[in-house]
């Protein structure tokens, strides 16, 4: 044993390693700052220097909009890989391995609860969960939210962030649009309000469908929305597109967003819509 080794094995505290969290830090996607994890999710995910809203989980966005006491719903089971679907990988180990970084097992989830004291059943779509991507689970949590919503007279609100169909379940995922239009008629007929709130990003056939038909649709600051990708309508239709396309901002001035809100006061915001679309059904 060399003196070295003896020195190291008398010191320990010193010869070892300290062990730093892989997750103390985090880099903003559009300023690059690298910023504290905690002050980050203390702020809502958005980011402190440059106001960028980040893309927030099922779980962190319930605990935002809802009131304490909330009840997350049982999500629906359906038939999975229905079409046997095989590209580089099997369609089920895509769905284990996303399931395995997920509480919640896609990419829908409703809750029941408050806002504000205004009873609501809340759809929260979770990017993270295969790019938030429409398949029969998602328009079967869906429909259940809003027949729950239906059974309790209540508003149904939905957080929109996806990258469309997925792709995996071919016809089946695109059957989900008038499914899901479908449903919101029933909402309708019930003269319930149906409240979107569109976060980054919301594209393909969500958009296409459930995501643009609220009575009230509200956008957090800089989101994607938009059905085609910029480069496919730009080459399409061989002009060069403005500044800000397809950005809140932009669908807020011409027309398409009713209003675009910051993540803190978003609950606020949503409070105040509910008590004007239902204040007979304030709980």
């Amino acid at each position: 044993m060399s003196w070295i080794t003896r020195v190291r094995n008398a010191l320990p505290s010193f010869a070892q390693k300290r062990e730093t969290p892989d997750n103390l830090w985090i880099k903003c996607p559009s300023c690059s700052e690298m910023l504290f994890t905690k002050e980050y999710e203390e702020n809502l995910s958005v980011c402190p220097r440059c106001d960028h809203h980040g893309r927030v989980r099922t779980d962190d966005r319930f605990g935002q909009l809802l009131d304490p006491g909330y009840t997350v719903l049982a999500t629906p089971r359906v038939k999975e890989d229905p079409l046997k679907f095989r590209d580089s990988k099997r369609y089920p180990d895509r769905l284990k391995a996303a399931r395995a970084t997920n509480p919640h097992p896609d990419a829908l989830t409703n809750a029941k609860g408050t806002v504000g004291g205004h009873r609501v059943v809340l759809g929260v779509q979770d990017f993270a969960f295969m790019g938030g991507s429409m398949g029969m689970a998602v328009g079967a949590a869906f429909v259940e939210g809003v027949e729950r919503a239906i059974k309790d007279k209540s508003p149904y609100v939905i957080c929109t962030a996806a990258g469309g169909a997925r792709m995996q379940e071919g016809i089946l995922s695109l059957m989900q649009m008038p499914k899901t239009t479908v449903a919101l008629r029933r909402l309708r007929r019930a003269g319930l309000p149906y409240v979107v709130i569109l976060t980054d990003p919301t594209t393909g056939g969500v958009t296409a469908s459930y995501a643009m038909l609220g009575d009230i649709h509200i956008a957090e600051p800089g989101c994607l929305i938009g059905f085609a990708g910029q480069r496919v309508i730009q080459d399409t239709i061989r002009e060069k597109l403005p500044e800000g396309f397809q950005r809140a901002e932009y669908l807020h001035e011409h027309g398409m967003v009713d209003m675009v809100v910051h993540r803190k006061e978003l609950k606020a915001t949503l409070a105040r819509v509910l008590e004007y679309l239902q204040p007979a059904k304030a709980a």
